[in-house]
């Protein structure tokens, strides 16, 4: 469907082209903590071309962090910051994930920066998605969920060994074995026995834990990975730690040849289905008022 790139570096590159717009696009504003910004743009703008649903997408980066592998400059030029947009209402908030997991929350340096737009997110968007460290910063903040340093990295392709079919984040997948998702992180939850009131477990996987949480009081969806993942990340995440003798195991669930780099795309259909589900959410809402 039609996906438009209101700015970013994409954009600016002429790398993603514009197409003719929709007349009633939902508004997204994602905001990007990967390092690999251009790269990170293009895996959603892919994501969110597999839709039916038209949206508008812009982009926006922390003010206050201080950036090492790309000019801050840059970022600024072609992204928004929380004053730009302060006043504006989205549809949907997407906070990405980051590479700080192994940082205690309050030592990431755009930490409070991180509060405020969660805050600010409450009354002026619809609703917020939270992916991978996000998902763990959010539930820390907004429930207080703390989070444990793993031995091992999980890393891999994971399908739902459980999936709450009532959901409508989870129409069309919540048959056996239809959700996967990619997951790479040296951290997991430590949820309690008993959740908090209002968070509720949507699907999991016996060995690595919660994949889609909902809190509809909070307005907000975490999920534990990477739906967006294009077919080659994690073999690049891989290679790139083997490069620099990081301890680093092969990607569960994921290469068909680890000579050739085949790897099997196994989570696409199921990715492509989880953001329809959830712009769906969005949609009927902006219907609803």
């Amino acid at each position: 469907m039609t996906v438009t790139a209101v700015n970013g570096l994409l954009k600016a590159q002429q790398q993603w082209l514009n197409p003719t717009g929709d007349a009633h696009p939902l508004q997204l504003l994602l905001l990007n903590l990967m390092p690999t910004k251009a790269v990170t743009e293009r895996q959603f703008l892919d994501r969110f071309a597999a839709v039916s649903q038209a949206v508008n997408v812009t982009f926006m980066y922390p003010a206050s962090h201080h950036f090492k592998g790309i000019d801050r400059q840059t970022v600024a030029d072609h992204y928004v910051t929380l004053a730009d947009v302060y006043d504006q209402h989205f549809d949907g908030l997407i906070i990405t994930g980051a590479p700080v997991e192994c940082l205690p929350f309050e030592a990431v340096d755009y930490w409070q920066e991180f509060e405020q737009i969660v805050d600010w997110g409450q009354t002026h968007a619809t609703q917020t998605l939270f992916e991978c460290w996000a998902a763990q910063a959010g539930l820390y903040y907004q429930f207080d969920i703390q989070k444990q340093v793993l031995s091992q990295k999980v890393f891999g392709i994971y399908t739902a060994s459980t999936v709450v079919s009532d959901s409508r984040l989870v129409s069309g997948l919540s048959a056996g074995g239809l959700l996967k998702m990619p997951q790479s992180r040296h951290t997991q939850l430590d949820l309690p026995t008993t959740l908090p009131a209002g968070l509720q477990i949507i699907a999991e996987n016996d060995q690595v834990g919660p994949l889609l949480l909902s809190a509809p009081t909070k307005h907000a969806v975490y999920v534990t990975g990477h739906p967006e993942y294009a077919a080659t990340t994690l073999a690049t995440e891989y290679r790139r730690d083997c490069r620099k003798h990081l301890p680093i195991q092969l990607p569960e669930n994921y290469f068909e040849n680890v000579q050739t780099g085949q790897v099997e795309y196994s989570w696409r259909e199921a990715s492509c289905q989880l953001y329809q589900n959830w712009l769906a959410t969005l949609q009927l809402t902006k219907v609803g008022n």
